[in-house]
């Protein structure tokens, strides 16, 4: 079984939301060794993200999202310990991520996988879940310290408020005590460049490798 069948039904699985089958592809691709960071992204989150989008149209309602999403965590969540094994060596000490969904949205498997993908390389996170309130993201920032926090945003209507964000850490005096990092599907470097946001990362991959550098700047 190739990386590219895999891809493809870990795609349909979700889009199918089949738990079942969701599980099944994690458990071959983890026999076969194949690239599980391209199959998260590739398969299971392309599922997804065709579902959101169909969600967007509205040609699909809100239980097809969550679904969609149970089907995806039945598999990501078998391939989440392995991604960890083989990420103990990968780093360590790059300081603590304070991540989450934006104000308003409920949508988490996207920023899920970041979270794991971050852990791995060797941040202390943060998860704070999904449709959290700006104010209680600011709040993370006060009492956590961390290096960076990122906020998701998977629909325009939801993006606003990762401009909120930025207002509301200079309202509060700690904007320049930490790296801000925003995502998801909407998103764009030129909004990035717009509210004053400093990295715009596309996948969880481009994050990671963005926040890694950053932080050894």
């Amino acid at each position: 079984m190739t990386q590219k069948d895999l891809n493809e039904r870990a795609k349909k699985a979700v889009m199918a939301y089949d738990q079942k089958a969701s599980a099944e592809v994690a458990k071959e691709a983890i026999a076969a060794k194949v690239d599980l960071v391209n199959l998260i992204q590739e398969g299971y989150t392309a599922g997804i993200q065709e579902v959101g989008d169909l969600y967007q149209a509205k040609k699909l309602f809100l239980p097809h999202i969550m679904s969609a999403a149970n089907a995806m965590n039945a598999g990501v969540n078998l391939l989440t310990p392995e991604l960890e094994k083989s990420g103990k060596s990968a780093g360590e000490g790059l300081g603590k991520f304070v991540i989450c969904t934006i104000e308003g949205d409920i949508h988490s498997i996207g920023k899920d996988i970041v979270a794991i993908m971050l852990k791995v390389a060797g941040f202390n996170v943060v998860n704070m879940g999904r449709d959290i309130p700006v104010k209680d993201i600011v709040a993370a920032v006060k009492n956590e310290k961390p290096k960076a926090v990122g906020t998701s945003a998977l629909m325009t209507s939801t993006m606003v408020n990762q401009k909120t964000f930025e207002e509301l850490l200079k309202e509060e005096g700690v904007r320049d005590k930490v790296i801000t990092n925003i995502g998801g599907a909407p998103c764009t470097q030129q909004w990035c460049d717009e509210i004053g946001a400093d990295v715009y990362s596309e996948n969880a991959t481009d994050c990671v490798n963005k926040m890694v550098a950053r932080v050894k700047m």
